[in-house]
């Protein structure tokens, strides 16, 4: 070998497509999945599955679940369990609709529609799923209770707190504001949607320049373009196509021309419009945004994973663990009341059973996202995807006929083969 051929430079290895696109791979294989079984069901029900109606009730029913399944992220990052969360949310619905019907009312003097009447309900919600979720993380991060026993405990307390709170009695109707937030009666159009489809694109398109050119002022390794420009085009792609299918959704023409009438106006003839965007589906998208930022960008996030990844390092450089795990139940608590805001909007009253096994479901969700129950890894955005295929499976197995106690075994069957896929994952990766 000669001097010249020794120094001459290694020719680098051409990267595959997937490689250069940087995609991960459980992602993918999770939106595969979902695309299967979309698939799936909708060969099996004869083309109703991937309707616009369908489309658009699967997002609202999904919503819910998918809240609080975002916060279920951060208890399970920090190697806790949260087995509550059903219960508390049909606490903080109790509370908000005997807020509703029988105290502000008389306490403000003003009619149950008033939109005063609707805001501070949700405001005592979201206090009271907060101030338990606290109180339980305080025992568990200050009295060392584990977070097993303290939420089994709490799964059992909140559920007949609900019960004593209502006399077991169904609580309705609410007030029409708080009926904004459960799905069909509150969204957004045709013209807002669009608009929001713009702002999203623009908004991820940004944060994809930003993203690189904060690679490249620290000197990182960055995509090709036109691998960043085969990014965009998804986004933008997913984002349009998903509010093109919930605008095609049209509203009824006896509802439109009730519509029409409250305006005292006549419903032009052949005019059709579509109900868009949920404000529900809205609100899952901010707060999925703003957990994402949380997660990544702030030192709460960063103690978070820190903290799950090896819990005597993160205590040894300084990391208050006990209060961040009070902060950590805290969150999940008022996810809990959140979410129940959107369950008894939906339901249009609460109801005694409201969110019933959701503490499977959004377990279910967090896991089958990629969140590792042995902690320190997980995503709010397939913690969402995981509460949509979630969903998507109930929802497609109800439409097919299958009875609802058989609904149950498959989503246990199902909950139990994606811890596998996530061990045999890790294995795999090197425990990443």
């Amino acid at each position: 070998m000669t001097a010249a051929t020794a120094q001459a430079p290694a020719t680098p290895k051409k990267r595959s497509v997937f490689a250069a696109l940087e995609i991960d791979t459980r992602l993918l294989g999770m939106i595969g999945a979902f695309v299967v079984l979309c698939l799936a069901f909708n060969f099996v029900t004869d083309g109703r599955f991937l309707t616009p109606r369908n489309i658009f009730n699967l997002t609202i029913q999904t919503v819910s679940v998918a809240i609080m399944a975002t916060g279920m992220v951060f208890i399970i990052v920090t190697r806790h369990i949260d087995l509550s969360v059903g219960s508390l949310l049909a606490t903080c619905s109790a509370v908000m609709a005997m807020a509703q019907t029988a105290i502000l009312p008389d306490l403000l003097g003003v009619g149950l529609d008033s939109p005063m009447v609707a805001a501070l309900a949700i405001l005592i919600g979201l206090m009271t799923g907060t101030a338990i979720g606290a109180f339980q993380g305080w025992l568990v991060g200050y009295l060392l209770i584990p977070a097993f026993i303290v939420t089994l405990g709490g799964l059992l307390v909140w559920r007949n707190v609900a019960w004593y709170l209502t006399s077991g009695q169904t609580i309705g109707p609410l007030n029409e504001t708080y009926l904004l937030f459960g799905g069909i009666n509150g969204t957004l159009g045709e013209t807002l949607s669009w608009a929001f489809a713009l702002v999203a694109t623009v908004a991820a398109l940004w944060a994809l320049v930003a993203s690189r050119r904060n690679k490249v002022a620290h000197e990182m390794p960055v995509k090709p373009f036109w691998a960043e420009g085969a990014t965009a085009l998804l986004i933008a792609v997913a984002i349009f196509g998903f509010v093109a299918l919930l605008v095609a959704y049209e509203i009824p023409s006896g509802r439109l021309e009730r519509m029409f009438e409250a305006r005292g106006e006549v419903l032009p003839e052949g005019f059709s419009q579509g109900y868009g965007i949920p404000i529900s589906v809205l609100m899952l998208f901010i707060l999925a945004a703003i957990l994402t930022t949380v997660a990544r960008k702030t030192r709460f996030g960063r103690y978070v994973f820190a903290t799950g990844g090896n819990p005597d390092a993160a205590e040894l450089s300084g990391i208050n663990t006990r209060m961040l795990t009070v902060k950590v139940f805290a969150l999940m608590g008022f996810l809990c009341a959140l979410s129940a805001v959107v369950a008894s909007a939906r339901l249009t009253n609460h109801t005694n059973d409201i969110g019933t096994l959701d503490e499977l479901r959004v377990i279910a969700a967090a896991v089958i996202g990629g969140t590792a129950l042995s902690g320190g890894v997980g995503t709010i955005y397939g913690a969402i995807l995981g509460a949509l295929i979630m969903q998507s499976l109930q929802s497609g197995m109800a439409m097919v006929g299958v009875d609802a106690p058989f609904q149950n075994i498959v989503v246990g069957m199902v909950l139990v083969v994606a811890v596998l896929v996530d061990i045999l994952y890790r294995k795999r990766t090197g425990g990443k």
